[in-house]
């Protein structure tokens, strides 16, 4: 399962940064996306590769963690390299109950 995704980093809800998941929000042109679910893979942004965590989302909302950056990525360009399905995507009980489930989506992505 390979997928690769190109577009714009565009301003999203800021929930991601909220609970200390700050994402980046892709604007896409891509027609076919995979299947709704979390994923790891990686990101290319300014030339540099990061390791991700990708989720794609109700609408087709694509949104990605980059583990190892800091920065502010509004406007530019991205391509997220989807490897491997983590999970389906679900809605949480709580608050805390996602960031624990980030937590260790986020673990597996850094040892992909």
């Amino acid at each position: 399962m390979q997928y690769k995704i190109s577009g714009k980093v565009i301003r999203g809800d800021g929930y991601g940064r909220k609970i200390g998941f700050p994402t980046v929000n892709l604007e896409t042109s891509a027609r076919e996306l995979p299947p709704r679910g979390v994923y790891s893979g990686t990101a290319i942004l300014d030339n540099k590769t990061y390791k991700a965590g990708i989720v794609i989302g109700p609408n087709n909302k694509i949104e990605a963690y980059l583990l190892d950056y800091d920065g502010d990525a509004y406007g530019r360009p991205v391509t997220l390299d989807l490897n491997l399905f983590l999970r389906e995507y679900k809605k949480f009980g709580s608050e805390k109950e996602l960031i624990i489930q980030i937590k260790k989506d986020i673990e597996i992505c850094s040892l992909a």
